[in-house]
């Protein structure tokens, strides 16, 4: 039988995060998704929710880097509990990352925490191991004698993607990308310009006490600096939609036109696929694939909100199959938004790093070329193929595109529109957004077009 925490602690912040911070580790969540949960059923105070994400994330993406401080304190223990060790890693996160927590609270908490969900004998070790690392220090980074463990320990990801990154793009740029992962993100959404101008919509949320300003990045998006978009007059009335600025440059890419037939091979939950259908102005169709039915429903779901559900036809379909359901070159333009290894999303969703094996990267790619290849022949000729995926490995990017160009030569890739803002992560005339540039997500497009001849 569980043991029945006491009522006060359960709503406690501390507390809550400690939950999350498990379920998260187990496997059992996405950070950005159990928050909210977690916020209702633990009846979290409104003012304490900020703290709350801050804690998890905080925790979460520095998890490597904790438990190495930990190590010297808990060597001796024969075992140690996944929960207490997350409690442990919480504490001294709150301890070295957050000064406007008082030592003495966090310590308190961390020892009723320890007793309520454990024993006494749990909360004295608790108690010693803390009390133990605030007296002696953490241990200098220069304790790890390989260079590679140290800079992954640092930045907190697996030894295995510190590597990786190192080999592409060297160690001071993986010691940026990677210490940019640690930095809080920020909230964006999209304005449907064509309804709305940006100024316009930035006047109505100060109105409701939300503190917004323009994106650089993407001429459709602007930026939270305080308040709850997604809880906004605009949201509900489909004039805005929660988006990242790095994912707006796709539609932008892409170059739709009024009366043009789109396809979106991968379009779940939906984003990309609303914003070009704004941009074809009720003139024109996208057809919406996804292999999975009820992610579908959110893309209607989008759609209906964004009051763009009219020129937006969804199917479930593996998008390997496209070539056997369509008629070739039965499209203008095509996108393709790459299932793939996330890792672009390593800030918002810090717990994806951990969840990675170099086999991801053996057989993604293989997904990502059968889809290439299958979309290939429903495209007309002069039309455009968007390629893009929200991760930042060669392997599921330029390496992909490098084979599907050299199979298809009478496909050539094209400039992309972007902004001065963004042009200097273009390469070989490819976005390869590191989330360290713009601080966005991590993002890749290539735009190729079909030769006439």
């Amino acid at each position: 039988m569980a043991k029945k925490i006491p009522k006060q602690l359960v709503h406690s912040v501390r507390y809550t995060a400690l939950e999350a911070i498990e379920r998260i580790n187990h496997g059992g969540a996405y950070s950005n998704l159990l928050l909210n949960e977690l916020i209702k059923k633990n009846q979290v105070a409104d003012k304490d929710t900020g703290l709350l994400t801050e804690l998890v994330y905080g925790t979460v993406s520095r998890k490597r880097l904790l438990a190495f401080y930990l190590t010297p304190f808990t060597a001796q223990a024969k075992r140690i509990d996944s929960w207490v060790q997350s409690l442990l890693e919480l504490s001294v996160y709150q301890l070295i990352f957050l000064d406007r927590v008082p030592a003495h609270a966090i310590l308190n908490e961390a020892v009723e925490i320890a007793k309520a969900k454990g024993n006494p004998g749990i909360g004295k070790f608790v108690n010693g191991v803390l009390r133990s690392l605030q007296r002696k220090g953490t241990p200098p980074l220069t304790d790890i004698q390989d260079q590679m463990e140290r800079l992954a320990i640092e930045i907190s990801l697996p030894t295995f993607l510190t590597e990786k990154f190192v080999q592409e793009i060297g160690i001071e740029e993986t010691r940026k990308l990677g210490l940019s992962l640690l930095e809080p993100s920020h909230v964006s959404a999209r304005i449907d310009v064509q309804r709305i101008s940006r100024e316009s919509a930035i006047d109505q949320l100060k109105e409701e006490g939300i503190e917004a300003r323009l994106s650089e990045v993407s001429p459709y998006g602007i930026i939270a600096d305080k308040g709850f978009l997604a809880g906004s007059k605009l949201y509900e009335d489909g004039l805005l939609t929660i988006q990242d600025e790095s994912s707006m440059l796709v539609a932008q890419i892409m170059g739709v036109k009024p009366g043009e037939q789109i396809l979106d091979a991968c379009s779940a939950p939906g984003g990309k696929t609303t914003h070009m259908a704004a941009l074809l102005e009720g003139k024109g169709k996208i057809t919406a694939l996804d292999i999975h039915e009820h992610k579908l429903k959110l893309v209607q779901e989008n759609a209906e909100r964004l009051q763009v559900s009219e020129v937006i036809e969804t199917k479930a379909m593996d998008a390997r199959t496209v070539d056997e359901h369509f008629a070739a070159e039965s499209f203008d333009r095509i996108l393709i938004d790459a299932p793939c290894s996330g890792l672009g999303l390593m800030r918002r969703k810090p717990d994806i790093k951990y969840q990675k094996s170099p086999e991801d990267f053996r057989q993604l790619p293989k997904i990502q070329r059968a889809i290439l290849e299958s979309c290939a022949s429903t495209l007309k000729k002069g039309g455009i193929l968007v390629y893009s995926t929200c991760t930042i490995t060669s392997e599921e990017n330029q390496k992909v595109i490098a084979a599907f160009l050299k199979e298809h030569p009478e496909f050539e890739k094209v400039e992309l529109a972007v902004n001065k803002v963004v042009q200097p992560a273009i390469q070989d005339k490819m976005l390869v957004l590191y989330p360290e540039m713009l601080m966005t997500d991590g993002f890749f497009i290539c735009a190729m077009r079909k030769k006439d001849k």
